[in-house]
């Protein structure tokens, strides 16, 4: 969570961190030093949940000065020991060495001040999937930031960009960098411009996620989903509503996807491990764009979401986590 300069309070995403294999230092690729990317040392995040933590800790892990924010003390907190705690299993299962961790954490910083990234290259907003929070975010943002040539990006996985490039002043500047979950251990960043967004900072963006991270980009245009959640959602939807009928357990559900189409989590176990409330908001807002009975979320989503069961961050959704 983020505090803007006149004391909003901006949610994050929530959520557990987990354990990741090493990512490659930035100071390690003789082919990122001479390249636009390298303009890009100091990233600033926007939340410390599930995603903001994974984020944050790809850039630091790849020898980028990252700050991270949130709203109070207790968040701050919390945030950082969902970083150590990643970092720690990493070095305990051998991913990394305890030198490696130790400089990891050396390049992170925290506040509750949003003021403080007025020298970021970047700023990578991670909070909840809600349209208002994040347009409040990125009309702080814009007035915060001061670095001319900054990007501003946000890991929206549905929200049009458009309404969050046209919040500021520098409509050109904002992008869409959606990761996925962990981020650290996930390959793939979807890198979505907006109608506003220039050529520069898309490209600047592209080298930034495939140069410095060493991710592999692709592109998709502003519409609500992007590529992969355009697929993965009714997907999720079919399962959840498959369960709701009676039509199977969610033990035979999952263990149909996984055994008989080799998918390595079946899909009410990834709902669980995405979050029930991160899946009917980004169903809400593709249906809201499409207005396709495959994208409205199923009753039980809703009610699941209302009764806080929230899947693997809360303790309990599909599955009863200890």
């Amino acid at each position: 969570m983020a505090q803007a300069p006149d004391g909003r309070k901006i949610p994050d995403d929530g959520g557990p961190a987990k354990a990741v294999r090493p990512v490659k230092r930035i100071s390690e690729r003789d082919d990122v030093t001479d390249s636009p990317a390298g303009e890009i040392s100091r990233v600033g995040v926007v939340g410390c949940g599930q995603m903001g933590a994974g984020i944050a800790e790809v850039c630091a892990r790849s020898g980028l000065d990252v700050k991270v924010a949130e709203t109070t003390g207790e968040a701050l907190e919390f945030g950082r020991t969902r970083l150590f705690n990643s970092l720690s299993k990493a070095a305990e299962r051998g991913k990394i060495t305890e030198a490696e961790r130790d400089e990891t954490l050396a390049r992170l910083s925290f506040t509750t001040d949003l003021g403080e990234f007025a020298d970021r290259d970047l700023v990578i907003e991670a909070v909840v999937e809600n349209e208002q929070v994040k347009t409040e975010i990125f009309q702080v943002l814009d007035q915060v930031v001061t670095r001319p040539d900054a990007i501003l990006a946000s890991n929206t996985s549905s929200i049009p960009l458009v309404k969050l490039a046209v919040a500021t002043s520098r409509p050109d500047q904002v992008v869409g960098i959606h990761f996925f979950n962990p981020a650290p251990v996930q390959n793939l960043v979807e890198l979505i411009p907006a109608l506003t967004t220039s050529e520069g900072t898309l490209a600047r963006a592209q080298l930034f996620a495939e140069k410095a991270l060493g991710k592999h980009a692709i592109r998709a245009q502003d519409r609500s989903g992007f590529v992969v959640n355009a697929l993965l959602i009714p997907y999720l939807l079919s399962a959840i509503r498959m369960f709701e009928s009676g039509m199977a357990s969610r033990e035979d559900i999952d263990n149909g996807m996984e055994m008989g189409c080799a998918h390595p989590m079946g899909p009410l176990k990834l709902s669980d491990l995405i979050g029930l409330d991160t899946v009917a908001s980004v169903a809400f807002s593709m249906y809201e764009e499409y207005k396709e009975p495959l994208y409205a979320a199923p009753p039980l989503l809703q009610r699941m979401v209302d009764a806080g069961r929230l899947g693997r961050k809360s303790g309990s959704g599909f599955y009863t986590y200890a």
